[in-house]
C-alpha cells in the first residue's frame, strides 16, 4: 500500500506542469493503434515509419511543458472536426427533411438558412446578417 502511494506521488510530481491527454492526444493514439494493426498485417516500411512518428508526436505532446502551443493545437483540431463534424450533420438533416424543407446559403454572410418548401419566389430575410434575398422554390 505504501509502495503504490509513493508511486502515485513521484508520477504526480513528474507530471506537474506537463499538458498531459486531450482530444488530440486521443485522435493520435486510436490512429497510432490502427496503424500498428494494419502495420501488423501488412509489414510495410511506411507503416512502420508513420506508426513511429505518431507514436513520438503522442509522447512529446503528452510530456510537453509547453502548454500554450499544446492547447493551441488541440484547439485548432477541434475546429477542423467541428467543422467536418458540422457539414456530416447537415447533410444527414437535408436528407431527411427533403420533402418538407430547403436549404439556402445566404449570398452575404454564407450563412446556411432552412426554409419551407413552399413553390414559388418568396423574398428571404437572413436571421445572421438581415440581408434580403430571393429565392425561388420548385
Amino acid at each position: 500500500m505504501n509502495f503504490f502511494y509513493r508511486l502515485r506521488q513521484k508520477l504526480s510530481a513528474f507530471m506537474y506542469g506537463r499538458y498531459g491527454p486531450d482530444n488530440l492526444y486521443n485522435f493520435l493514439t486510436v490512429t497510432y493503434l490502427v496503424v500498428a494493426i494494419a502495420n501488423a498485417f501488412l509489414r510495410s516500411l511506411i507503416l512502420a515509419i508513420l506508426e513511429l512518428v505518431l507514436i513520438f508526436f503522442v509522447f512529446y505532446r503528452f510530456f510537453s511543458r509547453n502548454i500554450y502551443k499544446r492547447s493551441e493545437e488541440n484547439r485548432k483540431y477541434l475546429a477542423v472536426k467541428s467543422k467536418i463534424k458540422g457539414f456530416f450533420s447537415l447533410s444527414r438533416q437535408k436528407i431527411k427533411e427533403r420533402k418538407t424543407h430547403i436549404y439556402k446559403k445566404c449570398p452575404s454572410c454564407k450563412a446556411v438558412l432552412r426554409l419551407p418548401r413552399k413553390k414559388g419566389e418568396h423574398t428571404v430575410r437572413c436571421p445572421k446578417c438581415s440581408n434580403r434575398f430571393d429565392v425561388k422554390v420548385r
